[in-house]
């Protein structure tokens, strides 16, 4: 009986090629081997290779009566969102490159360096802590902000709200505003825009001038977020508290402007410390660039002294004011940054890295 499906066989020569090629495929290093190592060859992406981001990471929502939080490191400049949550403690302990929270209800939330916008929508009675390079709220009511903004803060459609000073501390804070690209020292959180005024009605305010940050947006209790090592101390926030906008007690102000250096950011620090220890009050500080322009209207008649300086970076501006601001401010740098020439002639420092001019022209600043 024969197969349907019978054929003739390959002549003798075929089928020795036919071996040959399987031998060849199957030998070490063969043809079939040199195949797979084209195939495993293939071309390498760097997007093939990024870790892939789950939103849920990045995400609070719905939540109800509960602590949440993110540690140091856990959110490295990524975008976050926060909706839909009551009654809720909120920490997000890194820096972000932007963050949205919507429709949030009595809540309390502090939230790490933001790069670019944190934008509040639909919220009410919350309370919150937050260092941005903008600030925006819409269609809120009776929030509560002790906020750093590098760019003026602005409200819409909004009412009740109360804003202060940032004032916080943990070891990785310093390190997340540089990597969100914020200056410590630049800080317009009292300066609020309001793009839906209502005629004698005042839509913000600021918050006492003692407000305890902690009494606001209490310290985590979970045990997770305990590991963050926290200070509310205000001498011990990384950024500088200032009086903003809040009436100066005194007609007498002094402007004090470190160049550029390897200490600036210290010698900074230094010269508020003592300030403050000796009863004068911060009112405003700001990190910026100056063209020759500008030194020429603000250090006016000694302007020529710091030209060439202002090409090694951005200057620090500090303003103080309180009655001897100007005497006490020379007394200090006198006492504690030696070698610093007389204010009134407006000199800098003979000390390469404490470079430093102390004059009474902060009027000409707030131009700048």
């Amino acid at each position: 009986m024969g197969c349907c499906f019978s054929r003739r066989g390959k002549p003798a020569q075929d089928r020795q090629q036919q071996q040959k090629q399987q031998q060849q495929q199957e030998a070490p290093g063969g043809a079939g081997q040199d195949e797979a190592a084209g195939e495993e060859k293939a071309p390498q992406y760097s997007w093939d290779q990024r870790a892939k981001i789950d939103p849920k990471d990045y995400t609070f929502s719905g939540l109800k009566d509960e602590t949440v939080g993110r540690l140091p490191g856990k959110v490295a400049g990524q975008q976050f969102i926060i909706q839909d949550c009551e009654n809720c403690k909120i920490y997000v302990f890194d820096n972000s490159a932007t963050i949205t929270i919507d429709d949030c209800v009595n809540c309390q939330i502090f939230l790490g360096p933001i790069k670019g916008s944190v934008f509040f929508r639909d919220c009410k009675d919350c309370k919150c802590i937050v260092a941005c390079q903008q600030f925006r709220a819409r269609d809120c009511k009776k929030l509560e902000v002790f906020l750093c903004c590098a760019t003026q803060p602005i409200i819409e459609s909004s009412t009740g709200m109360k804003f202060g000073c940032f004032q916080y501390y943990y070891p990785e804070l310093a390190l997340q505003f540089k990597d969100a690209g914020l200056s410590i020292f630049n800080n317009t959180w009292s300066n609020i825009h309001d793009f839906t005024p209502v005629s004698g009605e005042n839509n913000w305010g600021l918050l006492p001038e003692n407000a305890v940050v902690q009494d606001y947006v209490p310290l985590p209790s979970s045990e997770e977020l305990k590991a963050v090592r926290i200070s509310t101390d205000v001498t011990r926030s990384i950024i500088p508290v200032t009086r903003g906008q809040r009436q100066k007690n005194s007609d007498e102000s002094c402007l004090a402007v470190f160049f550029a250096g390897d200490y600036t950011t210290a010698n900074a620090r230094k010269l508020i410390d003592e300030m403050i220890g000796k009863g004068f009050q911060l009112v405003q500080t700001k990190e910026v660039s100056m063209k020759a322009e500008d030194a020429q209207r603000v250090f006016q008649q000694c302007a020529s002294e710091f030209i060439s300086l202002l090409e090694k970076g951005p200057v620090i501006a500090l303003e103080f004011n309180g009655d001897g601001a100007v005497e006490g401010c020379q007394s200090i740098v006198n006492d504690v940054f030696s070698g610093t020439k007389d204010i009134a002639e407006c000199l800098p420092s003979k000390t390469p890295h404490l470079l430093f001019a102390c004059c009474p022209h902060f009027s000409k600043w707030q131009r700048f």
